[in-house]
């Protein structure tokens, strides 16, 4: 049977769920959170425990993320596709509208424009580094935050996420479940991505690139992630070799290979 985004986060847990699995920057604030496959699945659980039993997320639900790049996004992507539903790329949504979502995540910066559409369900993210809620909202959208505190660390979905299933929908484009896992698994044999390796994105890079390359593929391989956002020009070097970086997706450091790019 063909594996689903949440096969790949169990593989990792198994093979070695203590070490680094996503590590983020923001150069705008300085900001450094590390989260281990253990902490990230943490992360997913109470997120699916949320979305399945306060919103009844299952197969056949969509979810929209209107999220910036960052490693809460990274937990919510993969908690939509553990309860086995959609998610529904809002890039791809050219007049902002998202009609077809059951549940819409999304950074309290986003609200304003989407409190006006009368969406079944609206969730608001501070993306504060330790994970708090918002400040200095009064709109009707719930904060994720508070909510996602009270749902519990383990996850177990009313039905098993089915491979063929719709896991991510980009305009009219769509990819299964087991879609994802392929593809992801695809591009890292191309790029020559293995276990071990540690993925330096920058915002930009993975905005366009979407998730599956710069969340799916270094998961299928075995990969740790760093991310940053807004990169300081010249910083990069020095913070590749702090976080042992041996790959970059979208940036050119001398000596670290770029992934893509003929040698």
């Amino acid at each position: 049977m063909a594996d689903t985004p949440a096969d790949l986060l169990a593989a990792r847990l198994r093979r070695d769920a203590a070490a680094p699995l996503v590590t983020y920057y923001d150069d705008t604030t300085g900001e450094r959170v590390e989260l281990s496959g253990a902490t990230l699945a943490n992360w997913v659980a109470k997120t699916a425990n949320l979305l399945q039993d306060e919103f009844d997320v299952t197969a056949g639900s969509t979810v929209a993320l209107a999220l910036p790049v960052h490693w809460q996004t990274a937990a919510a992507l993969l908690a939509v596709w553990s309860c086995g539903a959609t998610v529904l790329d809002t890039a791809a949504e050219d007049d902002g509208r998202l009609d077809g979502a059951d549940v819409v995540l999304a950074a309290q910066d986003r609200l304003a424009p989407l409190e006006e559409q009368d969406l079944p369900e609206l969730l608001g993210l501070s993306l504060h580094p330790l994970g708090l809620g918002m400040t200095g909202y009064s709109g009707p959208a719930r904060d994720f935050a508070l909510e996602v505190r009270a749902h519990g660390d383990v996850f177990s979905p009313w039905q098993q996420p089915d491979p063929g299933a719709p896991g991510l929908a980009l305009g009219g484009l769509e990819l299964t479940l087991g879609g994802l896992v392929d593809t992801a698994r695809e591009l890292a044999g191309r790029l020559e991505l293995a276990a071990g390796d540690r993925v330096l994105v920058d915002e930009r890079t993975a905005e366009e690139a979407g998730p599956v390359a710069w969340l799916l593929t270094p998961l299928a391989a075995g990969a740790s992630i760093v991310l940053v956002h807004s990169p300081v020009a010249g910083t990069l070097p020095a913070r590749a070799a702090a976080e042992r970086v041996t790959a970059t997706l979208g940036c050119t450091i001398e000596g670290i290979r770029e992934l893509g790019r003929p040698a």
